[in-house]
């Protein structure tokens, strides 16, 4: 079996399903609510902070929220992109080790504590804000710790490390807000945008050329085990040297190296022949982002362009196109239906990669606030074609009448 495959597992025997597994359905396995719940996030967030950060909200009274930047980064990253984590890493781990991760009540209690999390950092106040929503990634973290270890399948608890390190990324940034350190509340952010960087790496590195091999008939992509450990050692020295403020000189080398690294990797895998399969060339192209985060860093590095360029490039166009693509192709994966992208899913792709471009533009500094709201419409218009395309795929059971 693959390592980083998410199919279910073919020798699966027909299972009674309990009372509860059959009429609460969305709590079947953890992509079903965390997919959902992030996706439908996805659609409010963005829109709710450009309007924020416009001016366009009634003036401030009671509880109504007024979402500034520090609120902007991390619900983007620690509220909609953990989510498609936990969900996506949970129907993985279950599937690696034939063992259940988080189902029915438990998993309904950690979409509950997400959701908290959501609503304390936009209403309560910031120390209860913080210990609220500092408590998701540790409680979805350990199943995946037990699972793994149950299983004997140590050879993925780095994924529990990374989660960790993502976990302490949220803890600085509420230090930082809180005014406990001497650090601004943007470092933290971008360390965690980094770790995710480096998942996606792990991650699309192992099943972008399998599904490349299996879904574009014909294609044989190239994966070569030691370039592919150079690419991702290249990835995570360029993070950690943004990350602790190395030189410029060393950034800028470190990212651009990444970069080249990247680019190779990409092109043996044959993008080309992707590009009639849009479940295949939504990977390839946000994927590619990745490199231009990090050729957009070196830049930054000397103040050539600016931070937010590069950083929009790898969340909205690296991170957010590899999530609708993975998003889509996992739902109709676990829910029994053919891996076809038909009308839909290509609008949803186009408007992520038409809001990447236009975001980054935006953060040149050119018709920015005009960039910034078609970015912002072109984010949400996606995420909700999502919530109402697959809303009921995630609500409804397999169609193949399988568990999951």
């Amino acid at each position: 079996m693959s390592l980083l495959s998410i199919d279910e597992p073919k020798t699966s025997s027909a299972t009674t399903l309990a009372w509860w597994q059959t009429r609460h359905v969305l709590w079947a396995l953890g992509f079903r609510p965390f997919y959902l719940l992030a996706s439908g996030f996805a659609v409010l967030a963005l829109p709710l902070w450009v309007v924020s950060y416009l001016g366009w909200l009634p003036a401030k009274s009671g509880n109504f929220p007024h979402p500034g930047l520090n609120w902007h980064m991390h619900e983007m990253v620690f509220g909609m992109v953990s989510a498609v984590l936990i969900g996506f890493l949970y129907t993985a781990v279950k599937n690696w080790t034939g063992l259940w991760t988080p189902r029915n009540a438990p998993l309904a209690g950690l979409a509950a504590l997400w959701l908290a999390g959501r609503l304390a950092m936009l209403f309560a106040p910031p120390l209860a804000a913080a210990l609220i929503d500092s408590l998701f990634l540790p409680f979805a973290a350990w199943p995946i710790y037990r699972v793994l270890r149950q299983s004997g399948n140590t050879r993925n608890l780095f994924f529990v490390g990374l989660l960790s390190l993502l976990s302490l990324s949220d803890m600085l940034f509420h230090a930082a807000t809180l005014g406990w350190i001497t650090m601004l509340p943007v470092t933290p952010i971008q360390a965690a945008i980094l770790l995710i960087v480096i998942i996606e790496s792990i991650i699309g590195g192992r099943v972008i050329p399998m599904f490349t091999s299996n879904g574009a008939p014909g294609t044989k992509p190239i994966v070569h085990a030691g370039r592919d450990r150079i690419t991702l050692l290249l990835t995570v020295a360029a993070s950690l040297a943004w990350s602790i403020g190395l030189p410029a000189s060393v950034r800028a080398t470190l990212a651009i190296a990444a970069a080249i690294a990247i680019l190779v990797r990409v092109a043996g895998w044959k993008p080309h022949r992707t590009l009639r399969v849009p479940l295949l060339w939504i990977l390839h192209i946000s994927y590619s982002w990745i490199a231009v985060g990090f050729i957009f860093l070196a830049l930054a590095a000397f103040n050539i362009i600016s931070v937010s360029s590069a950083f929009h490039a790898l969340t909205v166009g690296s991170m957010a196109g590899l999530i609708i693509g993975m998003m889509t192709r996992t739902t109709l994966g676990h829910t029994g239906r053919t891996l076809r992208a038909g009308r839909s899913e290509i609008a949803m792709y186009c408007l992520i990669q038409a809001g990447a471009v236009t975001r980054v533009y935006a953060s040149m500094g050119t018709y920015s606030v005009t960039a910034l709201i078609i970015a912002s419409i072109c984010w949400s218009l996606a995420f909700l074609m999502y919530v109402i395309r697959y809303g009921t795929y995630l609500t409804q059971p397999r169609i193949d009448g399988r568990e999951g």
